[in-house]
């Protein structure tokens, strides 16, 4: 005769064995806060950010060029519409020139807008010459992350305090009774005081320089510290001289780190304009001093005008450097 098992050892078997067990209640909260978050559209977590962007750049954009089409008069300017400023801007000193026959003049402000371009080239590289090595040597010979963190700590120390301040610290270094005048009349090479590194092209492009270099260091630093060392012993161990490893594998892995550095400095030295009044004195003008100039005589249009050329000569000068180095491909 069979035996049938009681109720609630039936229950009890099934319990272990045959259902499935309960999810513990932690769990159900987790799941429950996950649907929550798929809830919010990803639209939300960008919206700061896009208010920010809007708020400070965009409608600042916007107001620069409508306000270069506005008429300016004494004191101001009228939302009347014109095209006489941007006129202004590429008007020409003259089509002769007495003493060099058949020479066509460029405006003022084109002739300082390619000033600018210049300087700034210039101290591109200047500080191209002095940040690559002390990036590879941060990355390359430096073994310990601790210390290249610290010396790269080291470099930034200078950046820690204000902008006008490091610039006003080139004055005693470079004027008549500075420094540089000192060091060398003591090395016997000049005998009397030289005017040559304050107020001069030479004192500018190293004021900027060494307020910009940190720029360069880092992008190359960061690209260089990337490279994978082993491809590198194994170049070497195939034969290669330190001098084919740089060329064949380490330049052109920190291709991307220079382009990006390249960018920040061309960026930061087309509007600089504070040095060019310190450390130069005013002796030459930047664009950005021409802005400055016409924002503090209350002639806006002309100084929007300046800076809307200002802008399309660094968006070329961006252009270029990314057609030179594809930054998306070598990242």
């Amino acid at each position: 005769m069979l035996q049938t098992a009681p109720p609630h050892a039936k229950r009890h078997h099934s319990g272990l064995i045959g259902d499935p067990p309960a999810p513990p209640a932690q769990d159900i909260a987790r799941l429950k806060k996950t649907k929550r978050d798929q809830a919010i559209h990803p639209g939300w977590l960008v919206a700061p950010a896009s208010l920010w962007l809007i708020v400070f750049l965009v409608v600042p954009l916007i107001g620069i060029v409508v306000f270069s089409f506005w008429t300016p008069i004494r004191g101001g300017m009228t939302p009347d519409f014109t095209l006489i400023n941007f006129g202004n801007f590429f008007r020409q000193e003259g089509f002769f020139d007495p003493e060099h026959r058949n020479f066509l003049k460029l405006s003022i402000f084109l002739t300082t807008l390619w000033t600018t371009f210049r300087f700034t080239i210039t101290v591109m590289a200047v500080c191209l010459i002095i940040g690559y090595p002390i990036a590879f040597f941060l990355a390359m010979q430096v073994k310990n992350f601790k210390w290249q963190l610290a010396l790269f700590l080291v470099a930034m120390v200078p950046f820690w305090t204000s902008y006008l301040i490091r610039a006003v610290a080139w004055l005693p270094m470079l004027g008549r009774r500075g420094l540089f005048n000192k060091m060398l009349m003591n090395l016997g090479i000049i005998d009397k005081p030289s005017s040559f590194f304050l107020y001069s092209e030479f004192g500018y492009t190293m004021a900027l320089a060494q307020l910009y270099v940190v720029l360069c260091i880092g992008p190359i630093f960061f690209s260089l510290a990337k490279i994978d060392k082993n491809i590198l012993e194994a170049a070497r161990d195939m034969g290669a001289s330190n001098f084919q490893v740089f060329r064949e594998i380490i330049l052109p892995l920190s291709l991307p780190g220079v382009a990006i550095g390249m960018i920040f400095l061309f960026v930061m030295l087309m509007g600089e304009f504070a040095t060019a009044v310190v450390v130069y004195g005013g002796k030459t003008s930047t664009t950005g001093t021409v802005i400055l100039n016409y924002y503090a005589t209350a002639n806006y249009p002309f100084a929007a005008v300046n800076a809307i050329m200002l802008m399309l000569a660094m968006m070329i000068g961006v252009f270029f450097i990314l057609r030179v180095v594809d930054i998306r491909k070598e990242l």
